[in-house]
């Protein structure tokens, strides 16, 4: 009896008309709302409110577009998954390319763990959520996760004691819709706002800008060419920045660097891109330099000691990065004169703006402790904000209403915030897959800007040391 009684009360549906309250917190919404892209939740299913059983997960969940699953267990693990894909009791295997499974807990950042190319997201059967048919959220019609391997390949790869701490009880299973955020309900923007940065839209806008650069000079004669160093996280878009300005200046798509999304480094060695003005045309008076992506394990991606030997100017072009060895300085060194023309002359920090949030302790430390030794040597250093069309709806609608974005705004001044960087210096941009004017002029006014801040560098070096 007492047992009919305990599967009652967590497996049937509750009766009255009990409201539908959330159980997120506002924190772990906004980093959930990060991993989607500033998108909007709508609580669909609330398993403490519907029933555990699949019937009632479908009779909420199915025909309504994306989802995010959202389990809570006693250990405090809240973890889930998306699928962009409609719940329809199809009975087909679902492919969505899109699925992810993710976890918070306590303080550490977001767990997300992207679907493995090739396999299937779900099954799309009238039983309870699954992930890959290996993750199963309330199992058998209880409050229970259930990890079951019927595959050899694995559409998702985790630990489950990372995942959800080995803890299989749910205290709550919730489902929310996944969809655009209203411009009208939740206003990011209005027309008649007045822009927080003042930006010209224009064909001669663009055509000023290019000219500048092209007619540029470092202040300081014995340097030709300033460099400027790209450091961020794996995929934030460095390598992305260097392809979108050539695309400009050659007048076509170029695709000179490596770049992609890949959950480790493409870039992996130091590499020294300078950019012609035209195919024919002369070097331009800068070099964009791009590094291994940082990454939070020790011994992966980016060695903290290699930056130094790059600032100083002893790291040649194409120099294979090791994460175990850190480079090795060259015997002799070189003199004040050359190594002037080799040093870095500007720093900037690529963050991809959908993952601000996101950032791990380790990740912030190590731009911590890479600013840290910039500022002991005066290197300028500023950040570039990408995929900003992929953080607010709006901006993606039209990028001219990225200085109108509130939210655009609010994630500058977290950035800001985190890598403790003045506002002025974070400067919001998209990498262009094309050759797009409103796109162009926010690519061009941050070079213009890094080529300034090199300036200012090369001014306060002693004309006596060179």
């Amino acid at each position: 009896m007492r047992k009919a009684k305990m599967y009652s009360a967590v497996g049937a549906p509750r009766t009255g008309n009990a409201p539908l309250t959330s159980k997120l917190t506002e924190e772990v919404r906004k980093q959930l709302c990060d991993l989607l892209g500033n998108l909007e939740l709508s609580l669909l299913y609330k398993a403490s409110v519907h029933g555990y059983q699949a019937s009632a997960f479908h009779q909420q969940c199915d025909n309504q577009g994306p989802t995010l699953l959202v389990a809570y267990n006693r250990s405090g693990y809240i973890f889930g998954g998306y699928t962009s894909v409609d719940y329809a009791q199809s009975g087909q295997q679902i492919i969505d390319d899109q699925a992810f499974l993710f976890s918070v807990h306590g303080d550490k950042s977001p767990l997300c763990i992207k679907i493995n190319s090739g396999c299937y997201a779900r099954s799309d059967d009238a039983g309870v959520p699954n992930f890959g048919q290996q993750l199963y959220f309330c199992y058998n019609n209880h409050p229970v996760v259930k990890n079951i391997l019927k595959f050899k390949s694995r559409a998702f790869n985790f630990n489950p004691d990372t995942l959800y701490g080995n803890d299989t009880w749910l205290s709550e299973c919730e489902v929310y819709k996944v969809e655009q955020r209203s411009t009208l309900l939740d206003p990011q923007v209005s027309a008649e706002e007045k822009p927080w940065r003042n930006i010209l839209w224009t064909a001669e806008q663009r055509a000023q800008l290019m000219e500048m650069i092209r007619n540029y000079k470092p202040i300081m004669k014995s340097v030709s060419q300033v460099r400027i160093l790209m450091i961020g996280p794996v995929g934030a878009g460095k390598s992305s920045f260097f392809n979108s300005i050539n695309s400009i200046f050659m007048g076509r798509v170029t695709r000179k660097a490596m770049s992609g999304s890949a959950g480790t480094s493409l870039t992996t060695q130091f590499r020294t891109y300078p950019v012609k003005d035209g195919r024919e045309g002369k070097p331009l008076p800068f070099v964009l330099c791009d590094t291994m992506g940082l990454e939070e394990q020790s011994g992966a991606g980016l060695d903290i000691e290699d930056i130094s030997s790059i600032i100083q100017g002893h790291v040649p072009d194409h120099y294979k990065f090791n994460p175990m060895v850190p480079f090795q300085l060259p015997v002799p060194v070189m003199s004040r004169l050359e190594s002037l023309q080799q040093e870095i002359h500007c720093v900037v920090y690529v963050i991809d703006a959908t993952k601000i949030s996101l950032i791990s302790d380790k990740i912030e430390e190590k731009f911590a402790s890479i600013r840290r030794n910039l500022n002991s040597l005066g290197i300028p250093q500023m950040v570039l904000m990408t995929k900003v069309d992929e953080a607010c709806p709006l901006v993606e609608k039209d990028l001219q209403n990225i200085y109108v974005s509130s939210y655009i705004k609010s994630k500058v001044q977290e950035v800001s915030s985190r890598l403790d960087v003045p506002v002025s210096c974070v400067l919001p941009v998209k990498n262009s897959q094309e050759l797009e004017l409103s796109c162009d002029i926010l690519l061009l006014t941050a070079l213009q800007q890094m080529l300034n801040f090199a300036d200012d560098y090369l001014d306060d070096v002693d004309p006596m040391t060179v």
